[in-house]
């Protein structure tokens, strides 16, 4: 489905591009306000979570007052729905479907035409639920991290993530995160730049030993989270 929709309080249907949802609307569907949805995507495009969206303008039809909001994707706006109220899961799917398949919908005028759109209807659903079987578990552990505090070891946050050691060793090695450097794991720098890890060096006070460990930063805890909980869900999917 190639439409956007690009509307400050609802949604305009153009040709070519990608359906997007507000964070206004979004506000709506799950009763908040939509300060709290605002910052609660915010704090996940900080965390790596979601793609990282400009900041849009409107002014308030009541007060005059210019206030920001956001243009999301749809699976981005199951994450952000997960993390706020995933009770509401369910309304944002029956949403996204009047947006996808509202817009210009055509009655089918034979019975090949109709068993067709019946069957689009299906996929589009199954395509919803895989996306969600992403997005929810990955939101959870997101809502889980943002509460980490602190550094903490590669053992703690496999603990944290209840992932077995080897096999998250292994997808840290696998993903580019760490690689092993005189037997020990140690983050590549960029993810050090990123202030994702931070190193700890010093020397041992009985034989001098110098040593080096690599602990997860808070940040890097929650960005790590949201990867290990969309590779958890991909493997349950296949």
């Amino acid at each position: 489905m190639n439409i956007v929709v690009n509307c400050p309080t609802h949604h305009a249907v153009m040709q070519g591009q990608q359906v997007t949802m507000s964070s206004r609307e979004i506000a709506k569907l799950v009763d908040s306000r939509h300060s709290n949805v605002c910052v609660a995507i915010e704090r996940l495009m900080n965390s790596g979570v979601i793609g990282g969206y400009a900041a849009m303008q409107y002014t308030h039809p009541q007060n005059g007052q210019t206030y920001h909001y956001y243009e999301v994707i749809k699976r981005d706006s199951y994450v952000i729905v997960a993390q706020l109220c995933p009770e509401f899961t369910a309304r944002l799917v029956d949403r996204w479907q009047e947006l996808e398949n509202g817009q210009g919908l055509k009655l089918p005028q034979t019975l090949p035409e109709a068993l067709r759109m019946a069957a689009d209807l299906a996929e589009q659903k199954q395509r919803l639920s895989e996306e969600l079987a992403i997005a929810t578990p990955k939101a959870e552990f997101v809502d889980r991290y943002v509460m980490a505090t602190g550094s903490m070891t590669f053992r703690q946050v496999a603990k944290l993530l209840n992932a077995k050691e080897p096999e998250f060793r292994l997808f840290l090695l696998d993903n580019h995160i760490m690689y092993r450097l005189n037997g020990t794991l140690t983050p590549y720098h960029q993810h050090i730049e990123a202030e994702r890890f931070e190193v700890k060096t010093g020397t041992t006070n009985a034989s001098n030993y110098a040593f080096s460990q690599a602990r997860f930063t808070a940040k890097g805890v929650r960005w790590v989270g949201g990867l290990w909980a969309e590779h958890i869900a991909k493997g349950l999917m296949a």
